[in-house]
């Protein structure tokens, strides 16, 4: 059986019940839905998606910047007066 990663669960039918009584039960917290008592999804609020995005995107620009910095051996300095 798969881990809930998740405090508040709920069927597939009661989501489709009420999802606005179920979003406000879950107070903001992350709502585990499942199928035959497995996580199928994972309702979040918009909120929390948008703050993981933003975490994932700052997590890429990082990856770029260790990246480049493995390239800065072939880097040609210039002067900031000659541009």
């Amino acid at each position: 059986m798969r881990q809930i990663l998740a405090s508040c669960s709920a069927s597939i039918s009661e989501l489709k019940k009420n999802p606005t009584a179920l979003l406000s039960e879950a107070e903001g917290s992350p709502i585990a839905i499942l199928n035959h008592n497995v996580p199928t999804a994972y309702l979040i609020p918009a909120e929390t998606y948008e703050w993981l995005m933003e975490k994932i995107e700052d997590q890429e620009l990082a990856q770029i910047v260790v990246n480049r910095k493995d390239e800065l051996k072939d880097a040609i300095e210039v002067d900031i007066d000659d541009l």
